[in-house]
């Protein structure tokens, strides 16, 4: 383990599933990972542009859900190797990136037939990309302790961007990306089951979010807690 690198005891490997050479690697070349999500970010805003021209300016915001996770995470990364770690950007980081990161295969397989218009090539760079986005999720902790307070602010944006879009739009119609299984023959409809599938993946990924960065939270307090007693048992034995 280098020196300058943020270390942290084991976690349950459900919490910490990346080998530790994966995590170390994305933390040294970290300002590359920052980079690769900023062309991400900008890809993105590119990719949501029709969506941009058809929403209310007011909502836009809430519609370009994976570029401002890639940013968060970009924006995440940068702070922390600047020294100017922040709680509250840690956390929208791995909440974006798991709930984004995991929604977006997540509607590839139940609507692949919707998303048969698209490009071999951009389903897969979808698809694989995304999932890369939970894997840097992953990588987090180490620099990261999820106070309760940060984790609630991320869980309360991800919460609040799930109602208005799909359950109470703020003004217009449904703010969530895309899906083409949303296509009738009279246009897009919010009322086929299609919508309330992508809506149920959204929520169960905001519950998850919320649920895996408390869990860390917890073991990171008990891990300091019996810091001390691990480290009088060790100077007893010796």
């Amino acid at each position: 383990m280098a020196a300058d690198l943020p270390d942290r005891d084991s976690l349950p490997r459900y919490l910490a599933p990346l080998p530790r050479s994966i995590e170390e690697l994305a933390l040294r070349y970290a300002w590359v990972v920052v980079a690769v999500n900023l062309l991400g970010t900008a890809f993105g805003f590119w990719y949501y542009r029709f969506q941009f021209a058809a929403t209310p300016a007011v909502v836009w915001p809430l519609v370009p859900d994976s570029p401002l996770a890639t940013l968060f995470i970009a924006l995440s990364l940068a702070s922390w190797k600047l020294g100017w770690n922040r709680e509250w950007l840690n956390a929208l980081a791995f909440f974006g990136c798991i709930k984004l990161g995991l929604w977006t295969p997540f509607t590839l397989l139940a609507f692949e037939s919707a998303f048969a218009s698209l490009w071999w090539g951009m389903y897969n760079f979808l698809f694989w990309s995304h999932l890369a986005m939970v894997a840097q999720a992953f990588v987090i902790y180490r620099y990261s302790d999820f106070q309760v307070w940060a984790v609630g602010i991320a869980a309360a944006w991800y919460t609040f961007n799930d109602v208005v879009d799909y359950f109470v739009p703020i003004v217009g119609e449904p703010t969530h990306t895309f899906v083409p299984a949303e296509i009738t023959a009279t246009g897009i409809s919010h009322a086929v089951p299609a919508h309330d599938v992508a809506a149920a993946g959204a929520v169960v990924s905001t519950v998850l979010g919320t649920f895996l960065a408390l869990t860390i939270r917890v073991k990171t307090v008990e891990r300091q807690a019996n810091a001390p007693e691990m480290r009088s048992r060790a100077t007893d034995r010796s």
